[in-house]
């Protein structure tokens, strides 16, 4: 079945046609060009690779695949018919790796909070559904998300288990012969930041000993040398209000990490600040718009500083967040280092926003980053021109 059969009234135009949208950024004549692949409601995240092998990279969200360049839609699955206003997708953080280790990008799909995570094998240009694998039957915390934990160059996957309240990781297999993802146990049980619909979670240095800790809005898993090494040592601390992804990065000269959260139903972006004394003091980067559920850090502009890249969760509680009915922007924040850092705003479109996630990568190969994003107003490309 096609992606038009499931919503009649959308011309195949609508749901293929590509549209030039140049941010209100000036700095470094930074525009971009919006790709609209599909304005049905799939997913509220996205993955990319070149799915095909054609030397172009695709776009893999919710039930489809979209091939470059004509954003054709290629099924995975049976699609099912999701209304933005009335309820939510099956899936919701996305992730392309090669998961068999047979040379073409799969399609890894957290589903919705405390629901399976499944991984859709790439059938080799053969036609077809992907074949179905699950690496866990549920999976908590609504910022649960793809993290290299035991460095050894692969994603490995890190989320809650909400039935026992438990934070685990689970290892990416590394041979064809062996798929499971085996699991590690990161917390004791009943631990903070394990329920179904928790919000706020990342990966990060944080005590500067080379191992990624696991950061929550309650206070941060300290990663022993090996992280298969039973539970993580907890660090209580105040790291803000209900966020979506949460980074660590030096941001005021102090050469200590600092970590970046935003607001995943309110109003704010904010930086957290570790003081000598060991507490935390919290500073407001934004508050001009709300429902920042996906939240990148990068270097959009190339000047060797990372941005952050957010926008607004279109309709993320049906409108009754505060802002719900505000148009759903996308935005870039541009990073000025200093003593007290500041960001400056850089408005990108103001009918797409973000999902649960923010896919930002150099999709065509150009050394500029582009935007990926996959909400309940469609699924779109933001390609980064310079003048």
């Amino acid at each position: 079945m096609s992606i038009k059969a499931h919503l009649p009234h959308l011309s195949l135009f609508l749901a293929l046609c590509t549209l030039t949208s140049y941010g209100h950024a000036q700095s470094n004549k930074i525009n971009f060009k919006k790709h609209v692949l599909t304005t049905q409601f799939l997913a509220e995240g996205a993955a990319i690779g070149d799915v095909n092998q054609d030397g172009l990279m695709d776009v893999m969200a919710g039930a489809y695949w979209f091939e470059a360049p004509s954003w054709k839609p290629q099924e995975l699955e049976t699609p099912k018919l999701f209304e933005y206003d009335k309820g939510y997708s099956n899936a919701f953080i996305s992730h392309g790796m090669d998961v068999n280790r047979d040379g073409w990008v799969d399609f890894v799909r957290i589903g919705f909070p405390g629901e399976a995570v499944l991984w859709f094998e790439n059938p080799k240009n053969q036609k077809g559904h992907w074949k179905i694998h699950t690496i866990c039957p549920a999976l908590g915390n609504e910022s649960a998300g793809f993290y290299d934990i035991d460095k050894d160059g692969r994603k490995d996957l890190v989320g809650s288990i909400p039935e026992t309240g438990e934070m685990v990781w689970y290892k990416a297999p590394n041979t064809p012969d062996n798929l499971v993802w085996e699991k590690f146990t990161i917390s004791e049980k009943e631990s903070p930041g394990t329920a179904k619909y928790a919000h706020g979670l990342g990966m990060g240095d944080l005590n500067m000993d080379g191992n990624p800790d696991l950061i929550i809005t309650e206070g941060w898993w300290e990663s022993p040398t090996n992280p298969k090494d039973g539970q993580w040592k907890f660090h209580t601390a105040k790291l803000g209000e209900p966020a979506a992804q949460m980074y660590v990065q030096e941001l005021n000269g102090d050469d200590k990490p600092e970590v970046i959260s935003s607001s995943a139903h309110q109003l704010g972006i904010w930086w957290h600040e570790q003081e000598p004394t060991g507490a935390w003091v919290t500073h407001l980067v934004d508050s001009s718009f709300s429902q920042t559920h996906g939240l990148e850090l990068v270097d959009i502009n190339r000047d060797g500083n990372k941005d952050l890249v957010t926008g607004k969760r279109y309709f993320a509680h049906m409108g009754k967040d505060p802002g719900g009915n505000k148009p759903p922007q996308l935005v870039w924040f541009e990073y000025i280092p200093g003593k007290t850092p500041k960001w400056t705003k850089h408005i990108i479109d103001e009918n797409s926003g973000v999902g649960v996630q923010v896919i930002v990568e150099d999709f065509f190969g150009n050394g500029l980053m582009d935007i990926i994003v996959a909400n309940k107003k469609g699924v779109f490309l933001f390609e980064q021109l310079r003048d």
